[in-house]
């Protein structure tokens, strides 16, 4: 099995910065709404997205509102334009140094996460750790990075151009 590292590293591609060179549109809107409407079944409500993510990398954002989640924190999904990559945050991305930490202070619980987990992967989605996509960026393109310090990996498949 490709560990999740490898999978970045195959994915990244220097000449194709904000989709990838067999990027489908129809096909990615397509996963998002079916996970969109997976998620909001699964927390019997309805999730807030944004699927106009301009100059970057990534699609699009779910949101599950704070009051459907047994810690009433909001649960943010993040998916990619580089297929299958997704991610998983408490609150927002950054809030917190991953889903764990999160856990570790109450504001996410395990039913929940595995709730947005299982519906990811039953879709196909490989789901980033945020601990590993905050690792500094050592791939093959040179990423035009608009933020301060060095890029990491999450600049590179959920970040801004």
């Amino acid at each position: 099995m490709e560990n999740l590292l490898d999978i970045l590293r195959r994915l990244d591609d220097p000449e194709w910065l904000e989709s990838p060179s067999d990027y489908n549109q129809a096909e990615v809107a397509g996963m998002f709404s079916r996970l969109t409407a997976r998620i909001s079944a699964e927390f019997s409500s309805h999730c807030e997205v944004d699927q106009d993510i301009q100059d970057s990398a990534q699609y699009g954002r779910l949101e599950v509102p704070a009051g459907s989640t047994v810690c009433g924190t909001r649960i943010v999904v993040l998916v990619s334009k580089f297929k299958p990559l997704a991610m998983v945050a408490a609150d927002n991305p950054g809030a917190f140094l991953g889903t764990a930490d999160a856990r570790s202070e109450g504001e996410l619980d395990v039913g929940d996460l595995e709730k947005v987990e299982q519906a990811l992967a039953d879709l196909g989605f490989v789901v980033m750790p945020e601990e590993l996509l905050t690792v500094r960026y050592d791939g093959a393109a040179c990423l035009r990075f608009h933020g301060s310090g060095l890029p990491s990996w999450w600049d590179r498949f959920f970040g801004s151009f």
